[in-house]
C-alpha cells in the first residue's frame, strides 16, 4: 500500500463511519431556528473539532488509551452506552425541543455566541461518540500503524484524507438548511425517531462487540459480527 491509497482508504472510511449525510437531521433538530450564518459556524466548530480530534489519535494511536489502562473493548462499550442514550432521547417526543435555542431566534446576528453555546452542546454526544465513534478511533490507530510503515509520506497523505473527511461533514452539514425546509417539522420528526430505532440498534452492537472482545465466547459470532461477508 501506498500513501495514495492509504489516503483514499482513509478518507472513504472516514466518511462512511462519520456519516454526515444520515446526521443532518440530528443537526438540523439541534440548530433548529438558527440563521443560515450560525448553523455554518457551528458545522464549523463541530468539523474542527473533527479533525483535531481524529488527528490527535492519528498521532498518539493506541499510546492514550494504554496510558489510562483502557482496552478498545471497554471504549467500544463506553462509546454503545452514550450512543444507547441518545437513541432513546431521540425517539422522545420532546427530543427536537431538547435542543431548541430561543435565543438562535431572537438574535440572528449572535453568531460567534450562539457558534459557541451550540458547539459545548453538542461535543457529547453528538460529536462524540455520535460521529466520531470507537470505529472512527480504531480506524485510525489501525492506518496510523500502516502510515509509520510508508514514511513521512503516509502521515501526509493520513492528515489529508482526515482533513478531508472533515471538510466533507462540512459541506453536508452547511446543506442541513434547505434539507431541513424539504422535510418540514413532520419529516424531520420521522426520520429522526426513525435514527433512534437505529441508533439503539447500533449502540446494542457496540456493547456486544465489546463485550465478546472482554469475554471471548460469551456471544456467538453470528451476534457480535452478524454480516461477516458485508465488508462491515
Amino acid at each position: 500500500m501506498d500513501a495514495v491509497d492509504l489516503g483514499v482508504n482513509l478518507f472513504v472510511a472516514l466518511f462512511a463511519l462519520v456519516d454526515p449525510i444520515g446526521n443532518i437531521p440530528i443537526f438540523a433538530a439541534a440548530t433548529a431556528g438558527a440563521s443560515a450564518r450560525q448553523r455554518i459556524s457551528v458545522s464549523a466548530l463541530i468539523c474542527l473539532f473533527i479533525v483535531a480530534f481524529l488527528a490527535f489519535f492519528f498521532f498518539t494511536g493506541l499510546g492514550l488509551l494504554q496510558f489510562f489502562g483502557i482496552s478498545l473493548a471497554a471504549f467500544r462499550i463506553a462509546g454503545g452506552i452514550l450512543l444507547l442514550l441518545l437513541g432513546l432521547d431521540m425517539t422522545r417526543e420532546d427530543f427536537l425541543t431538547m435542543f431548541a435555542d430561543a435565543d438562535a431566534a431572537n438574535d440572528a446576528k449572535d453568531v460567534r455566541g450562539y457558534a459557541s453555546r451550540r458547539f459545548k452542546r453538542l461535543i457529547v454526544p453528538f460529536a462524540m461518540p455520535l460521529l466520531i465513534g470507537p470505529g472512527a478511533i480504531s480506524t485510525i490507530i489501525i492506518q496510523a500503524g500502516e502510515a509509520s510503515k510508508i514514511g513521512y509520506e503516509g502521515t501526509v497523505a493520513g492528515l489529508v484524507a482526515i482533513a478531508a473527511a472533515g471538510a466533507a461533514t462540512f459541506a453536508c452539514f452547511a446543506l442541513t438548511g434547505p434539507i431541513s425546509r424539504l422535510l418540514g417539522d413532520v419529516g424531520m420528526a420521522i426520520i429522526v425517531r426513525v435514527l433512534g430505532l437505529i441508533l439503539c440498534a447500533l449502540a446494542i452492537q457496540f456493547i456486544l462487540a465489546g463485550l465478546g472482545e472482554a469475554i471471548p465466547g460469551m456471544f456467538a459470532g453470528a451476534v457480535t459480527s452478524p454480516y461477516p461477508d458485508s465488508g462491515h
